[in-house]
């Protein structure tokens, strides 16, 4: 059961699910389209996993508002947090010096986590979803899951 939901917020929404454990157990990238069908998805997505404790949000804006309704709805702790925070303490500073040097090493420290996690390997990995599992393994030191961010995921 997944007590953990990480959201890379906008349309094009990654989503990223860990249990009690703190290992990843789902991910994907979604879009919504519209901010209407975002509302709708949003609220039915809590409602199907009934033992959601926290929300971690990257992002702000109308798009995140929508999660924080749906999660206060539901009475889900949520956390909201720029991509900086989680990046300062999963990558390496010669890792981060660009924002397409530091979504390109997300997806290769996102691909260690679903390794670490045993989860279902990825055809392709979008960046969202990469994002939002790295924000999920913050999420998860931060509520005290993970007591820190597992060896062997940085290099």
């Amino acid at each position: 059961m997944s007590v953990l939901l990480a959201v890379d917020v906008g349309l094009r929404t990654g989503l990223a699910f860990f249990g009690e454990d703190g290992r990843l157990q789902s991910y994907r990238s979604q879009n919504f389209g519209t901010p209407a069908r975002l509302r709708r998805a949003a609220f039915a997505l809590l409602v199907e996993h009934p033992m959601l404790r926290w929300i971690a949000l990257e992002g702000g804006g109308p798009l995140a508002e929508i999660w924080k309704r749906a999660a206060e709805r539901r009475g889900i702790d949520v956390m909201q947090i720029g991509a900086e925070r989680w990046r300062e303490r999963l990558l390496y500073d010669r890792e981060r010096r660009s924002g397409e040097a530091a979504k390109e090493n997300a997806g290769e420290l996102a691909r260690r986590v679903i390794e670490w996690s045993d989860a279902p390997r990825p055809t392709s990995l979008r960046h969202d979803a990469a994002e939002a599992i790295l924000l999920g393994v913050w999420a998860a030191v931060e509520v005290g899951l993970l007591s820190a961010v597992p060896d062997g995921l940085r290099r």
